[in-house]
């Protein structure tokens, strides 16, 4: 079981995006995939028609309780969050182990699942130092806009101390581009730029933009299912091989 945290403390990246159709794509390769929505905002688990769930994530943080898994389809399953995600990073304060909670929750699953994808809140808190713990492998999904990265070195810094402190095996898996617009000549050079930051950690593959991921997440459905012939779908195909390949 192969577990990445899909991360970035900005918002407006195309994280969740990112997360749900990634995760889409595999399950369409037939790799078992397990979503973990860990973002009070939720967009990830109403991306996929799931809204005012009996049981989220939450309650099973709070109460210590074996994660809620919803089926979404033969191959593609999520764990949902809700807004009492919110009070969780206060809560969290004073629990022993605080760190790695989510690791515990998943831990029965092991075996289960071919890959695990934990959607993070754009935030460096609590929440997504679990993310970190928790997984192999993290995914930074980058705008191409000339702030693209700016503070990413503060989390860079986390990744690297949770890999110091609580998981030595933490890798960045990968970078890669969103927003892409190529008819702007801005695109390249911020494309270079991000090169020289991560250097072969950038994916050959960036995702143009295109109106039916938008859509398709309104939809509550995955753009392979909305627009299998959009350049979203046929960009989040390439990113998927990429990843299988890479990751």
């Amino acid at each position: 079981m192969k577990t990445i945290a899909v991360i970035n403390h900005k918002g407006g990246t195309g994280k969740t995006t990112s997360a749900l159709n990634i995760g889409a794509g595999l399950a369409r390769l037939k790799k078992k995939t397990l979503l973990v929505d860990i973002d009070p905002q939720s967009n990830l688990t109403e991306g996929l028609g799931l809204r005012d769930v009996e049981m989220s994530i939450y309650d099973s943080i709070k109460n210590d309780t074996p994660l809620p898994v919803v089926s979404i389809s033969e191959y593609l399953d999520i764990v949902p969050s809700s807004l009492d995600l919110l009070g969780a990073e206060i809560e969290l304060v004073s629990r022993l182990g605080r760190e790695t909670i989510l690791k515990r929750l998943l831990k029965p699953l092991a075996g289960k699942y071919d890959y695990v994808l934990i959607d993070c809140a754009p935030a460096l808190g609590m929440l997504t130092v679990n993310a970190l713990v928790a997984a192999d492998t993290v995914m930074i999904p980058l705008e191409a806009e000339y702030f693209a990265y700016r503070g990413i070195d503060r989390l860079v810094s986390i990744i690297s101390d949770v890999r110091t402190h609580y998981n030595e095996s933490l890798t960045i898996g990968g970078v890669f581009i969103t927003k892409i617009n190529p008819r702007r000549v801005i695109t390249e050079q911020i494309t270079g730029s991000i090169k020289k930051y991560f250097n072969d950690k950038l994916f050959d593959t960036s995702v143009r933009i295109n109106v039916a991921l938008v859509e398709a997440q309104l939809k509550g459905i995955d753009v392979f299912e909305y627009a299998p012939a959009s350049n979203g779908a046929i960009d989040y195909s390439n990113l998927v091989d990429e990843i299988l390949v890479k990751i």
